[in-house]
């Protein structure tokens, strides 16, 4: 019998959209939007856009710059008070609030 398949792995503030299946051993990135009913399979990268069946890129939601500094600040890892008092920053992409508020 053959044994267990590849992990599946869900990175930090990934939205799935209704509907969305993900497969065995996919692994989605931080950040990433997975649109309603898509179908997600193989490697996401981090902060982007897919949809589709097959789930594809449609775009990426920050520039390459910004994407670096997010996982570099990794806003998820900070105590839960500073994650609250942050909460506009965080759901507003401002990167110079985030950086203000990080512990």
């Amino acid at each position: 019998m053959p044994g267990p398949g590849a992990d599946t792995v869900v990175g930090h503030d990934v939205w799935l959209g209704q509907g969305a299946t993900v497969l065995p051993g996919a692994r989605i990135g931080t950040g990433v939007i997975v649109g309603a009913r898509a179908v997600v399979g193989g490697e996401v990268p981090d902060y982007a856009i897919v949809a589709g069946n097959p789930a594809r890129v449609v775009r990426m939601r920050f520039a390459p710059d910004v994407i670096a500094e997010l996982l570099e600040l990794a806003w998820w890892d900070w105590p839960i008070d500073r994650i609250l008092a942050a909460e506009d920053a965080i759901c507003g992409g401002d990167i110079a609030a985030l950086r203000a508020a990080r512990p």
